[in-house]
């Protein structure tokens, strides 16, 4: 199973580039990049992928430093182009870490379809609501995040046991669970730490989390990310650099780099995710305090 993951990465990789790259060229020849000096979201792309490839994650710093430096982003474009953006650099973490495994087939692919199917359906809803809507679910998205962090930090989460696969009723709930997770992804939440839970509680062996994470990370994100092109939801110039500059960060991390403070930086990523939440739900509120007062005039 894990030769067939490893085809399908490629796949994976192959086929949304041609479609990421198509839209792109096609962008740009007619004009629609919007304005942002490169520099911005090569710094956002190379970093955030960096750490996410130590563990940290991705989506939740990317969101804080769009907001740090003023990125030329609308906030009903963030949950797409943090998926679009880090499609790429995720697919390239899949490929040089995935290693064997004896999951269970049945149990791998199971949880990886479901997350799969629900970002495909997530990424379809959130590509059509409106801004206002989508500044509420990343407030609640990454106050969630920073809670997963911290129960990681604190080692509060559970520490799994000896199974490699799922039976019966346990297995039936946790493909409903990845595909909520598959769904909110395209939300924002990262898929890591919520994916970690759910099998550890279920009692498997940790060895058997990182092939389910990984593999339903990576493959699920091509397809809400595809589904998002097609929407045109996504920021096109910002995506495309940290995209490029992320799979530099994925590869310097990955071959490189040894004996970072991981556990320091994570709590220095908690509070950037609280602080980012805070901004996010705080922006919603104004939205709806300025639509009230068009409302009360238009009366």
């Amino acid at each position: 199973m894990i030769k067939v993951l490893q085809i399908l990465l490629y796949v994976a990789v192959v086929g949304f580039a041609i479609v990421f790259f198509k839209d792109i060229f096609k962008a740009k020849k007619e004009g629609r990049l919007e304005e942002e000096k490169a520099w911005k979201p090569a710094i956002i792309g190379f970093s955030t992928n960096f750490f996410d490839t130590l563990g940290i994650g991705a989506f939740a710093p990317t969101v804080f430093l769009f907001k740090a430096f003023k990125s030329n982003i609308k906030d009903k474009q963030i949950p797409a182009t943090l998926n679009v953006s880090c499609t790429l650099p995720v697919l390239c973490e899949a490929i040089i870490f995935i290693q064997a495994t004896k999951v269970e087939p049945i149990t791998l692919v199971s949880l990886i379809a479901a997350a799969v199917v629900g970002s495909y359906l997530g990424a379809g809803v959130i590509a059509k609501t409106d801004e206002r809507k989508i500044q509420i679910i990343m407030g609640i998205a990454l106050l969630i995040s920073a809670v997963m962090l911290l129960l990681s930090t604190l080692n509060v989460l559970p520490i799994g046991g000896t199974a490699l696969g799922l039976h019966g009723v346990k297995l039936i709930v946790a493909i409903v669970l990845f595909f909520v997770l598959g769904a909110l992804m395209t939300a924002g939440i990262g898929l890591y730490a919520p994916a970690m839970v759910v099998v550890y509680s279920m009692g498997m062996d940790p060895s058997a989390a990182f092939p389910i994470m990984m593999g339903s990370c990576a493959l699920l994100m091509p397809v809400a990310s595809a589904k998002f092109v097609k929407e045109d939801a996504y920021a096109k110039k910002n995506s495309v650099i940290i995209s490029l500059a992320g799979m530099v960060g994925v590869f310097i991390a990955a071959f490189f780099v040894k004996g970072l403070p991981i556990e320091k930086l994570k709590v220095l990523v908690i509070i950037v995710v609280a602080v980012t939440s805070f901004m996010m739900l705080k922006a919603a509120f104004k939205n709806k305090s300025s639509q009230n007062e068009i409302n009360a005039e238009t009366v």
